[in-house]
């Protein structure tokens, strides 16, 4: 009686494959999305926002484009961290050149310098795939995060090696710069989150996303039947690595305000590939649950000794912190390879059968 589809006819193709054939779906989707740009606004402290939410907002962008990459097109990548890195220098680049460009277009022009570097590392899984595509694309990880560091045109030679956001406003509104307001800064971020999580689910079911999963099912069987890897697996490599770069551009505009490439190294590429691995590879919803796993999470081990009057150190806070992921990756491998998603998949499958859901 909760949750039934029972009278909702689809009478249409186009209705029938609907992201939200359901309008018990639809009705919370909007709900959800009112509360997201209404309500919290209005009752998040500071702290919620620039320390929670908004870190939260911008690896679901950096995860659901590592789950484009490997979860739809089984390619796997461990260089997320310097394609984010690259999106970040590009945006500090285009703004310092360029002060009169819109900054909504330089975060866009930053995903597609990502976009082209993505394409140019991904060139290797033509010939190779699995660890060894691993490998290859931890290489450029390294790569990225050495050029960054070792050439100071791309932090304006500072002798710091650190770069810091410029102010730019959007409509009148300050949206980066130490003068944005973490409501201001955080609405960005969720629209970006909103606008291209929709992107992806719909790229995703287009013919482009079927030819990324048949490539990921059975690559053989793929060619033979007219798909062709090389386009293939660089339109992945590519949206991908846009995705990450403007994750990266967000982070450092939108979080951080100042970085260095410590920012980028490969403790973050570890992280997004964890937060798909536990939201659930294959889906983006699982990608946006996995970002908000990984990002509540220390918080949680931070805080809630301290509930109970227990003062715990910051480095063995970081040990358990380590464990807890480790074993939770480890559990969800065996328990529920599909991650978060799927949990969220079978709590609607029982609102559909109540009061009988076994």
């Amino acid at each position: 009686m909760i949750y039934r589809e029972t009278g909702q006819f689809k009478t249409s193709y186009r209705r029938d494959q609907a992201i939200f054939p359901i309008a018990q779906d639809r009705w919370f989707v909007v709900a959800a999305l009112g509360v997201a740009f209404v309500v919290v606004p209005l009752v998040a402290n500071e702290y919620w926002l620039q320390a929670v939410l908004i870190p939260w907002l911008v690896f679901s962008i950096a995860a659901i484009g590592l789950n484009l990459l490997t979860g739809y097109a089984g390619q796997l990548s461990l260089g997320t961290g310097g394609f984010m890195a690259v999106g970040a220098y590009a945006v500090y680049k285009l703004t310092t050149a360029f002060p009169e460009l819109n900054v909504i277009v330089v975060f866009l022009l930053a995903g597609l310098f990502a976009a082209g570097v993505g394409i140019l590392f991904g060139l290797p899984s033509l010939r190779i795939k699995g660890l060894y595509l691993a490998v290859a694309t931890l290489a450029a990880q390294f790569f990225l995060i050495w050029l960054f560091n070792r050439v100071p045109w791309f932090f304006n030679y500072n002798p710091s090696g650190t770069i810091t956001m410029p102010p730019r406003t959007f409509l009148g509104v300050m949206v980066t710069g130490p003068e944005a307001t973490a409501t201001v800064r955080y609405l960005v971020a969720l629209s970006f989150v909103v606008v291209f999580a929709l992107l992806a689910k719909n790229l995703v079911r287009t013919n482009i996303g079927r030819t990324w999963m048949a490539i990921r099912d059975m690559d053989v069987a793929a060619e033979i039947i007219g798909i062709r890897p090389l386009t293939t697996k660089l339109s992945a490599f590519a949206v991908s690595s846009f995705y990450c770069g403007l994750a990266g551009a967000l982070v450092f505009s939108l979080y951080l305000g100042s970085v260095e490439t410590l920012a980028f190294d490969i403790t973050v590429s570890f992280e997004v590939l964890f937060m798909i691995i536990i939201g659930g590879l294959g889906s983006i919803l699982g990608s946006i649950l996995g970002a908000g796993f990984i990002v509540l999470v220390p918080i949680f081990l931070t805080n809630v000794p301290r509930l109970f009057g227990i003062e715990v150190p910051v480095d063995l806070a970081k040990e358990v912190e380590a464990m807890v992921f480790g074993g939770l990756i480890v559990f969800f491998l065996i328990v529920e390879p599909l991650g978060l998603a799927r949990l969220w998949q079978i709590a609607k499958e029982k609102l559909r059968r109540w009061p009988f859901p076994y």
